[in-house]
């Protein structure tokens, strides 16, 4: 009975946390979307400044040019309240953790709310501009570059969400070398194998192009290589601290 409680309790619990989540993801939409048109503007400028000159986007859907904003400001909402959504995920889990695993799991999440934005201000202010003066500029002779707006958004947020995921490989190698999945020592004789596989997965994530998939590849390599450094200090951490239950 005592158990059938204290699940009913926990769910209760993770119901409270969720809707509050969500509530943080509608706040913010509601706050963005009178600016939902400015907003896609400045998404679309790293495309608008390599355009020919008179050259503008278009929208080939009459329900484009309100869907579009639409979809990119509760796209944008969700990322600006992924700290307070990591927050109440925290505040659900941390009571489970022992004191040490507290110590360890509390930077992680920080962290790695920390390198998903990096990664999307990656994409745009360095990949984006590189990319699509490439795509515009291999345009053939007599073709105009008009690009769609429901295209150009469904790219750039497959480009936003590739370089954020791909930016959390050191979160996700310091979990492997704290759980004790993996170790640094195995990782780094891995290394040409990871090499070979950031490539891979630059090619599969990021448009036909040598640049983009290059400009994905290099930081995901480099974050493997801090991934690894910093995994070996969070499993002697681990090894050096008992659990203590508070």
């Amino acid at each position: 009975m005592a158990a059938a409680q204290s699940l009913l309790e926990h769910l209760v619990e993770l119901r409270s946390r969720l809707l509050k989540a969500l509530v943080s993801v509608l706040g913010v939409f509601l706050c963005l979307v009178y600016f939902a048109n400015d907003l896609y503007h400045w998404l679309a400028k790293p495309l608008l400044d390599v355009l020919p000159a008179d050259t503008q986007m278009i929208a080939t859907d009459l329900t484009a040019p309100f869907f579009a904003p639409f979809k990119l400001t509760l796209v944008l909402s969700f990322f600006i309240a992924i700290p307070f959504v990591l927050y109440q995920i925290w505040g659900f889990i941390a009571p489970g953790l022992y004191r040490n695993e507290k110590r360890l799991v509390a930077p992680l999440l920080l962290s790695s709310t920390l390198l998903f934005y990096l990664g999307i201000a990656f994409a745009y202010f360095v990949v984006f501009p590189i990319a699509f003066a490439f795509f515009t500029g291999m345009a053939p002779q007599g073709v105009t570059v008009a690009t769609d707006i429901t295209s150009y958004l469904d790219l750039v947020l497959k480009l936003f969400f590739a370089f954020g995921v791909s930016f959390e490989i050191p979160i996700a190698i310091i979990l492997m070398c704290w759980t004790g999945i993996t170790t640094p020592a195995a990782l780094r004789e891995k290394r040409p194998y990871v090499i070979v596989g950031v490539f891979v997965i630059g090619m599969l994530l990021t448009p036909p192009d040598v640049i983009s998939q290059t400009l994905l590849a290099i930081p995901m390599w480099i974050l493997f290589e801090v991934g690894v450094l910093i995994g070996g200090i969070y499993t002697r951490a681990g090894e050096e601290q008992q659990p203590e239950s508070e």
